[in-house]
């Protein structure tokens, strides 16, 4: 399966890459409201105009700088590489199972999350990784009180999707 990834933007302007099989998952998941910031979990969500990617390497420009120091010294063009579509497909999936592998680790405390995040913030408890779920209105009071907090996609945790 080939993956779309789209630079999206949510209305508080936080900018973050979304991950669809094709353009219509992305219309489909838009409409019915399923897409959010993973910073502030804005359902307000617009994708942003992004570059194609183009495939030039049948161009040659022999004329043109060499990469690495001139011979004066002067930095010259950098080498780059991109990777095949496999290739990128397989390290998109790779960086999936590490993220839920991540998110897998932590304890979910469920709907005690301000609570157990509060005790730990005070030194009450002992610090560790938690998730769990709480409303708009506890991550906000959680947010003043100086406690991160990060809203996690539906799709990263394995928990909520059974």
């Amino acid at each position: 399966m080939s993956l779309k990834v789209f630079d999206l933007q949510c209305e508080q302007g936080h900018v973050f890459e979304g991950w669809f099989g094709s353009d219509g998952s992305y219309e489909t998941q838009q409409e019915r409201g399923l897409l959010s910031c993973p910073v502030c979990n804005s359902d307000r969500v617009s994708k942003k105009l992004s570059a194609p990617r183009l495939n030039v390497s049948h161009i040659r420009n022999p004329a043109g700088p060499a990469a690495g120091p001139s011979p004066d010294g002067k930095p010259g063009a950098a080498a780059v590489a991109a990777p095949a579509t496999e290739q990128l497909a397989r390290l998109q999936a790779e960086i999936l199972r590490h993220i839920r592998g991540i998110v897998r680790d932590t304890e979910n405390v469920g709907d005690r999350f301000a609570h157990e995040a509060r005790l730990m913030h005070e030194g009450e408890t002992q610090e560790r990784a938690i998730r769990g779920t709480a409303t708009p209105e506890e991550r906000e009071e959680l947010m003043r009180e100086g406690i991160a907090v990060m809203p996690i996609p539906d799709f990263l945790d394995d928990d909520r999707l059974q």
